[in-house]
């Protein structure tokens, strides 16, 4: 791993760019550094749309942070709302959030959703799965419920992505729920679960060789912690590394390797300031932290992530690719095999807040739009 100012330039803009600088319309060709690509419009009218899943029958799963699940056909109709879907707290950064198809989803038909739960006028980040029938999400089982103590009135910083190993195992993440930036932040707390990835079975039974599994309660299913905002959580398909993207406050998003029982620092180690414009550590690093692989400052308003691995961009192949709230980019990023970041490239810039980014097997590239709300998917094209 390298140090976080191995890319301080980059992170300050110097990046490799061909992009489009402008809103794009549909069909837009692109010529980017490897490929030439168009952006394909799959669905729009889209209010806040968080996540998108592909089902085995060429149909997507898009959720909105509203509180609705909805299915884009495969003709690219939006169908109404699921009914039955659970109720969500939609106040601030939450609502209804990531959505995940189980590994073996074709003989099981689960479907996993994680969203902001209301408990009276607090909330926090819920999981639960089931499945759909026709237009309505049916057989809900609750995976993950934060205890009760743990709710808060605050409405920002719930995280969450979903991610399957493969192996059983469902990794996520949780925000630190917007405490302030001192020692006393959730992130630093192992006795809660804000501020943390977890780890747990697929039907929500926690594995006893967590980290923390000996410490009881909710720190059980931590397995990393010092993890200010996960907004991106993705398994690289070949070596089965565990990698994330973070908020920073202004300035100091990260770029993770995530690893068991590791502490990542936040808020003790950054290289943000407060939102007020003053600094509240004067560390970038630590003995017994984690350092970033990269950081980006000022802020993109890192958001969601995916590796690519198909056969309609094979240029692309092994490259990671990372979407901006604030900043609106959607960047790709080279790695070599000791997992440093060697090169990055904006494809797309101020086209719209992009929430994340999918790649599925169908081979195409997939980018959800927070603002204006649409799905968009990239397409080669030679002119």
């Amino acid at each position: 791993m390298i140090s976080p100012w191995s890319f301080q330039v980059l992170a300050i803009g110097v990046f490799a760019s061909t992009a489009a600088l402008l809103p794009l319309s549909a069909e837009e060709f692109i010529a980017s550094e490897k490929v030439n690509f168009k952006v394909e419009v799959l669905a729009e009218g889209l209010e806040a749309p968080w996540a998108l899943a592909k089902l085995p029958d060429g149909r997507f799963i898009v959720t909105e942070r509203p509180g609705r699940v909805r299915i884009i056909a495969t003709d690219g109709t939006l169908l109404p709302p699921l009914e039955g879907v659970p109720e969500v707290r939609a106040q601030g950064q939450g609502g209804m959030l990531d959505v995940e198809l189980h590994p073996d989803y074709k003989n099981n038909g689960w479907v996993y959703l994680s969203y902001s739960s209301a408990l009276g006028e607090k909330g926090h980040t819920k999981i639960v799965r089931g499945r759909i029938k026709g237009n309505a999400w049916i057989d809900q089982e609750v995976i993950f419920d934060p205890p009760a103590d743990e709710y808060t009135e605050a409405s920002h910083h719930f995280g969450n992505r979903l991610v399957f190993d493969g192996k059983g195992y469902l990794f996520f993440s949780i925000g630190d729920r917007g405490t302030p930036p001192n020692p006393e932040n959730n992130a630093q707390n192992l006795d809660v679960v804000a501020g943390k990835i977890h780890r747990i079975y697929d039907d929500g039974r926690i594995p006893e060789d967590n980290p923390f599994y000996s410490r009881g309660g909710s720190a059980r299913t931590i397995w990393s912690y010092g993890n200010r905002n996960a907004q991106g959580l993705k398994i690289h398909p070949k070596t089965g590394i565990l990698w994330e993207t973070e908020h920073g406050p202004r300035g100091g998003d990260e770029l993770n390797i995530i690893e068991k029982g590791k502490n990542y620092g936040w808020p003790l180690v950054s290289f943000g300031i407060n939102y007020d414009g003053k600094s509240f550590t004067d560390k970038t690093e630590a003995a017994g932290m984690e350092p970033s692989v990269v950081q980006w400052t000022p802020s993109i308003g890192v958001a969601g992530m995916d590796f690519y691995f198909g056969d309609r961009f094979p240029a692309w192949n092994g490259n990671l690719f990372v979407t901006g709230l604030a900043h609106q980019k959607a960047i790709r990023l080279e790695i070599d095999s000791n997992n440093q970041v060697t090169h990055q490239e904006i494809l797309l810039e101020k086209s719209g807040r992009l929430r994340d980014v999918r790649s599925f097997d169908d081979g195409y590239l997939y980018l959800i739009y927070d603002d204006p709300g649409k799905v968009v998917r990239l397409v080669p094209s030679e002119s």
